[in-house]
């Protein structure tokens, strides 16, 4: 027997799941939505690569969201509902998931959408080199049953499948363009909007209108879409102050004067902030493959402390790095180790460590405010951080080619499933040296196979007695808006979706 996955409400009006959680305004006779006029917003960074196998999720889903498609949607409550694929449904052992794919779409060159095409784009994104292929690593077949069916094979149970087929990995592409060097320049998809490229500006602005042929316009309640890359915090709030955009990243310091001059700050909890401990073996630093040296390093630094004065207190202090909004969150061990640069002396002394050690740690721009508090803390306790200034287009790939044992970084946290596959399996990207422990591969087979929220967590309690990171805390998204938009912000990402924002009465 097969387990339906669909959604509360039903698609057949072909226009709930879009907006569910999302304001629609309305006249005080009809309460019809409001309709129509141009969303624009301002981006943190400007997009990339417009072929889905390159999509991020952060900031830049807004640039891949308007023109491409998922087979799945997730809302702002994270429930997740048919899009593209109308019905879906695991077999008892959740190895296989059966796809029912609509059969009225047509991509925006005018190909029509089916499930060849459909298999052409999971198959694509699987095998590219975009930082987020891991996320279909899961999927062992992909098997064509009928023109608008399909049924994905798993070598093993996949908790985050159903999201990420909701998000990137699930974004579908013209077929006539699948794979050739154009995508990557010119995005040709099945979205509610085209990209306007007469109108739009590399580095400075993308105008996005209406694809006259889309299947759910009424889900998507603007005519344009508009996003201006505006790296720089001040100029978002100048050009939100004078209505320039409607909606935009800001931060801590800054929603005082947002909010006084008669924006709209809303905060929703984000990425945890802290130190990614790497070399849990000791192959380049020997200490670090003594917990009682980890946990030291735990005890050191003084996070509760830093989301006061650095972040305003716009957070959460915690030791734990999964989102507060995932299964495997315990509110327990927020609070596993407190600041005690004594009790850290102590545990150094106890690992051979009296006289401390040193280590190299990368600093580079949008950190020095806590890395600055940071080194100095770990200094105290006889731990010599040695600063190494990386340019910020070489942050990535510095970190990610093991250059460094430790470093402080900022992790958008999302789906327990998705964290594990990121950044702690022996085989995450994120986990640069491949550590693993026989008692660590046990806990986390038993999450992927039971899916629970205990064996989720005893993963999760693992990490943090044998302190894998060091997080300090989980701070505060701000997001900021004028009146003429309603937004409903999105747990687990750091900018809304695109359907996240409606026209305000």
């Amino acid at each position: 027997m097969k387990r339906k996955f669909m959604a509360a409400v039903a698609l057949a009006a072909g226009v709930s799941l879009a907006i569910t959680g999302c304001a629609t305004g309305g006249d005080s006779e009809t309460d019809a939505p409001v309709t129509g006029g141009t969303l624009t917003l301002g981006a943190l960074v400007d997009a990339a690569s417009w072929d889905p196998a390159d999509a991020e999720f952060g900031n830049r889903i807004q640039y891949v969201q308007p023109v491409y498609d998922s087979l799945l949607h997730i809302d702002d409550e994270l429930v997740i509902g048919p899009w593209l694929a109308s019905e879906f449904a695991y077999n008892d052992d959740s190895t296989e998931l059966s796809l029912t794919l609509r059969d009225d779409v047509v991509f925006s060159d005018g190909e029509e959408f089916n499930a060849e095409v459909a298999k052409a784009n999971l198959e694509h994104f699987k095998n590219g080199t975009g930082q987020n292929s891991i996320t279909l690593a899961s999927v062992d077949s992909i098997d064509v049953t009928g023109d608008y069916s399909l049924t994905l094979g798993l070598a093993a149970p996949d908790p985050a499948l159903l999201r990420n087929l909701s998000l990137v990995a699930g974004m579908q592409a013209s077929p006539a363009v699948l794979g050739q060097e154009s995508l990557k320049t010119t995005p040709v998809g099945s979205g509610p909007y085209v990209l306007d490229a007469d109108a739009s500006v590399t580095g400075s602005q993308y105008t996005y209108t209406r694809n006259a042929d889309y299947w759910n316009t009424e889900a998507f309640p603007f005519d344009e879409i508009v996003i201006k890359p505006l790296n720089d915090l001040t100029a978002r709030l100048n050009a939100l102050k004078s209505g320039e955009i409607d909606a935009g990243l800001a931060d801590a310091k800054s929603m005082a004067e947002a909010e006084a001059s008669g924006l709209t700050a809303q905060t929703i909890e984000g990425d945890w902030q802290g130190l990614f401990i790497v070399d849990r073996d000791g192959s380049k630093v020997p200490a670090l493959a003594d917990p009682r040296v980890r946990q030291a390093i735990n005890y050191a630094v003084d996070g509760a402390g830093i989301l006061k004065a650095v972040r305003l207190g716009e957070g959460t202090a915690t030791t734990q790095i999964f989102s507060p909004t995932s299964i495997a969150a315990d509110p327990a061990l927020d609070s596993r180790y407190s600041f005690d640069p004594d009790k850290a002396r102590a545990l150094l002394a106890e690992a051979g460590y009296a006289d401390g050690f040193e280590i190299e740690m990368p600093e580079f721009a949008g950190f020095t405010d806590i890395t600055t508090i940071a080194f100095q803390q770990l200094g105290d306790v006889g731990i010599t951080v040695k600063p190494v200034v990386v340019a910020p287009d070489q942050i990535i790939s510095a970190l990610l080619s093991g250059q460094f044992p430790a470093f402080v970084f900022s992790w958008g946290s999302s789906d327990s499933w998705q964290d594990i596959s990121k950044i702690v399996g022996p085989t995450a990207p994120w986990n640069m040296y491949g550590n693993s422990t026989p008692e660590l591969d046990a806990l986390i087979a038993s999450a992927q196979s039971e899916g629970t929220q205990d064996a989720f967590q005893a993963v999760n309690e693992y990490i943090v007695d044998q302190a894998w990171f060091a997080p300090w805390y989980v701070q505060n998204n701000v997001y900021v808006s004028g009146d003429a938009v309603e937004v409903a912000m999105q747990p687990q990402n750091v900018v809304p979706y695109i359907w996240n924002y409606t026209p305000a009465n």
